[in-house]
Order: structure tokens, then C-alpha cells, then sequence
């Protein structure tokens, strides 16, 4: 089966328990092939955690959730060691994070140490408890969700944070007559129900097509001088890192994939700049806005030539 194909069956899988747009569920999906996490900025109602319930369901994997609180401690998130008095040996007890896919629902209402425990987790896809590392299980994708309207009692996540998020996403309200549709008590299916469309296996073969996609100089060039001319932007006390740069590169391949195509084109690259850096940039106002933010890419991707639709330059 071709990618393409098997990213619309996934698609349309996920599409049958939450109306969300086509775009935001190809970007979702490929965040998730390409083995990055992903931050869902919206209010409440939304279906976020249930997009998420539904993208564990068709890739075979098992999911788990974590409510933020103010008092969650990080070894509610991680795990914990306990003697056992039985066996008079210290046993690991592994946390929510031991899941291929993990809910953080409003991850912007623990403390800053509980969010510093998913930092290990989320990058080197292993925690470490009492000095002994144990690994995840592979494939491993975080989905955290925040309020982005909820201001009192949240702790906004600090930079290196942020930059451990591949995509931050917006599902956004449905369509007009998908929202009638729901309101009449159109049923819709349960993540649990929905079969296996893509396991460990075929994510491997996905991932090495995927490298095997053609970028051409001259679109490495261009995603060299957008992220230096956020680097030089005045409204900007940062652009975005290196770390930043390789994620747009390795989402573009995948992107390109599930497009049924052999190479990356700069559509590739603007369609994904928002969605993979907007969360990465760093204003002088410590208030900025994901939207103010939004604009800002806009002025630096309409400031750079963009190369020629197979990356030549016009």
C-alpha cells in the first residue's frame, strides 16, 4: 500500500470520532509518523483528547492520560520505585508515560519541576528513577493540551519546553454543518472501536521512505534563511534554534510522503513553518500571543525569495 494511501485511511479513521479539519488531522498525522509531539492549543470542548484517544486507536498502540494539577508531583508522571517487602527488593512502578501515546491534558496547570520531568521523556524517550533509565515503548508521542484563554493558575511552559514540541496545533471549531450535525445527536464512533491502520512495523517503513525523500539544495537554503531572519527580527529576542530547523526538514519529508510525493517542494515548508515554529519563537513581549506570533512568520516567509516549485530558484 502506498503512504498516501495509508495516511488517508488514517484520516479518515480518525475523521469518523471528531470533526476536525482535513489539514489539522494530515498535520497531526505527520507529526506522529514522523516520531514528534505535539502541543493542541484550544478551549475546552473541543475534542482534543479525544483526537488523541482516536490517533492511539488506528496506529495499534495503547494510550494514556494525565490531568495537570497544581499539586502533580513528577512521579505521578514518570513512575515511582517501592520496596517490596514480599521479594525485600525495590520494584519500578512505571507512570502514564510508559504508553505510545500520552494525553497531558492542560499541562499548563502543573509547576515548572512537574513540567521539567517530561523533558527527559519527551527527547530521549526514556525516564530516569533513582538513577536507572527505563525506556518508553516505541512508537511514543506526547499530546499535550493547554487553555490558551485560561491565564489565572497556569504556569506558562518555559522555552526548552517548547522546543521539545515538533507541531503546535489548533483544531479550531468544526464546520457549520458538522456543528448542526452534532447538535441533531449525530453519533459519532469511539476511539476504542477504530481497527489498526498503521503498527510499529509499517511506521518503520514509513520513516525509511521518508528519508529516502528528495530536498533539493536550494529549499535547504530556503529554510536556512527564514530561520536566520528570525534569528535578526527585531520584534524577536530569539528566532528559532537548530533543533528547530531539523524538525521543519524531517516534517517536510513526511509531509511530502503523505502527499504521495518523491520530493519536498517550499509549499512544504510554508504550509509547515507555522505549525512547527510558531510556538519556537521568542518576542520581547513576554505576552505575546500564538496569533501575534503567527504574524510574525508571516512577515519573515513573505520577506524571503521563495525558490522554484522543485526548489530551483526563479
Amino acid at each position: 500500500m502506498r503512504a498516501a494511501d495509508i495516511f488517508d485511511r488514517m484520516a479518515e479513521s480518525v475523521g469518523t470520532v471528531a470533526r476536525c479539519a482535513p489539514a489539522t488531522v494530515r498535520l497531526l498525522l505527520t507529526a506522529f509518523a514522523t516520531g514528534g509531539h505535539v502541543l493542541l492549543e484550544d478551549l475546552p470542548g473541543m475534542g482534543k483528547t479525544t483526537v488523541a484517544r482516536a490517533l492511539a486507536a488506528v496506529t495499534g498502540g495503547t494510550a494514556r492520560r494525565v490531568q495537570c494539577t497544581p499539586d502533580l508531583l513528577p512521579s505521578d508522571i514518570t513512575g515511582v520505585t517501592i520496596f517490596d517487602e514480599r521479594t525485600r527488593e525495590f520494584e519500578f512502578h512505571p507512570g502514564p508515560v510508559f504508553a505510545n501515546v500520552v494525553i497531558v491534558d492542560e499541562i499548563n496547570r502543573t509547576s515548572p519541576r512537574t513540567q521539567s520531568a517530561l523533558l527527559e521523556v519527551m527527547q530521549e524517550g526514556r525516564v530516569t528513577v533513582d538513577g536507572k533509565a527505563h525506556p518508553v515503548p516505541d512508537p511514543f508521542l506526547v499530546v499535550a493540551t493547554q487553555n490558551p484563554a485560561d491565564l489565572e493558575g497556569t504556569f506558562p511552559l518555559p522555552e526548552a519546553q517548547l522546543d521539545r514540541f515538533l507541531m503546535r496545533l489548533s483544531l479550531g471549531y468544526p464546520g457549520e454543518e458538522a456543528e448542526l450535525s452534532l447538535m441533531r445527536g449525530a453519533s459519532m464512533a469511539a476511539p476504542e472501536d477504530l481497527v489498526c491502520v498503521l503498527d510499529g512495523a509499517e511506521m518503520s517503513r514509513l520513516a525509511a521512505a521518508a528519508d529516502r525523500i528528495i530536498f533539493a539544495d536550494p529549499v535547504y537554503q530556503y529554510v536556512l534563511e527564514l530561520a536566520q531572519r528570525t534569528r535578526r527580527h527585531p520584534r524577536l529576542r530569539a528566532g528559532v534554534s537548530m533543533r528547530a530547523s531539523i524538525a521543519l526538514c524531517r516534517a517536510a519529508r513526511m509531509y511530502a510522503l503523505a502527499d504521495g510525493r518523491v520530493y519536498v517542494t517550499p509549499d512544504d515548508i510554508k504550509d509547515l513553518a507555522g505549525p512547527v515554529w510558531g510556538h519556537r519563537l521568542a518576542p520581547f513581549s513576554r505576552a505575546s500571543s500564538a496569533e501575534e506570533n503567527t504574524a510574525l512568520l508571516a512577515e519573515v516567509l513573505a520577506e524571503v525569495p521563495v525558490p522554484g516549485p522543485h526548489g530551483n530558484r526563479p
